[in-house]
């Protein structure tokens, strides 16, 4: 299992705001063509989010989703369990809101609730808790069996920063809504957070499903960073090329709408990526899939 001390994560990252804006819109096309190639192959990712309050984990998932297509998008928000999840096993929520084919599903906060904030308020017996370490991994274990894509990501912001923040959501109107009671709670119970974050990592991060710790005190180094660890995450080893233009559909489209603008290397096999859109396997177009 993997060994995260979340201390070294506390640096600031920094980028300026004219190279955010290019690598923003990179990954958001590079995440398109990524949705594409999924519902096209029927593929499936999960991803995962966690970390403290205010660490950045709505800004990414919007940022995110933002150019995807949301009737193939899920996101799901996680508090705390109803009366009928109370009834069955704790995974039994999470079971019942997996991708299907051709879907990525996002959690904003997860399964490991159970061995976070049901274990710092203990709100579940000891034995309970402990034993939902071995249930995660298999849970997780099932899902890339099944050929699932899982990326699990932890924001990591310092005490000061996540003053700042909190901070702002009171004073700024329109940010009141993102904040309350809870927050505080959750705050006043950091030290019991690290330890309990310290154990998720080492029991729950191996290799085929490890934790990526983002430093995220810098708002904006945090999203492309988050961003490029889903892309690469998502599009590892999955076809990326343009679909082909059949014979049968191209000859009745010209005849409808007559000569198209099509680039002899983007029609046909497409896998080179190099049309005038081109953003295949060779990066080699204007938003390629080579890091800028």
């Amino acid at each position: 299992m993997s060994k995260i001390n979340l201390k070294d994560f506390e640096y600031e990252g920094q980028i300026d705001d004219d190279d955010y804006e290019r690598e923003l819109k990179r990954l958001q096309y590079e995440l398109q063509i990524i949705q594409a190639a999924y519902m096209r192959q029927g593929l499936r990712g999960l991803i995962t989010l966690e970390g403290w309050d205010a660490s950045g984990k709505g800004g990414l998932i919007q940022r995110m989703t933002a150019e995807t297509d949301p009737r193939f998008t899920k996101v799901w928000s996680i508090g705390a369990p109803s009366k009928e999840e109370l009834a069955h096993h704790f995974l039994w929520r999470f079971w019942t809101r997996l991708p299907a084919d051709r879907e990525v599903a996002v959690f904003d906060r997860s399964w490991y609730g159970r061995v976070l904030v049901e274990r710092v308020d203990e709100l579940t017996p000891e034995k309970v808790w402990k034993r939902a370490y071995d249930e995660i991994n298999a849970f997780e274990q099932t899902q890339l069996d099944s050929g699932t894509r899982l990326v699990k990501l932890f924001l990591h912001t310092t005490q000061e920063e996540q003053n700042k923040r909190l901070r702002e959501r009171l004073e700024v109107p329109y940010k009141r809504w993102k904040t309350g009671l809870e927050d505080y709670h959750n705050r006043s119970n950091r030290a019991g957070y690290v330890v309990a974050y310290g154990e998720m990592f080492e029991r729950c991060s191996p290799k085929h499903a490890p934790w990526v710790v983002i430093a995220a005190n810098d708002k904006k180094y945090a999203r492309i960073k988050g961003l490029q660890v889903i892309v690469d995450a998502l599009g590892a080893g999955v076809d990326l090329s343009y679909p082909e233009i059949s014979p049968e559909l191209l000859a009745v489209a010209q005849a409808a709408l007559g000569p198209l603008d099509l680039d002899p290397a983007e029609n046909g096999s497409g896998k080179n990526g190099n049309g005038k859109n081109g953003n295949g396997k060779n990066g080699n177009a204007k938003y390629g899939w080579g890091r800028a």
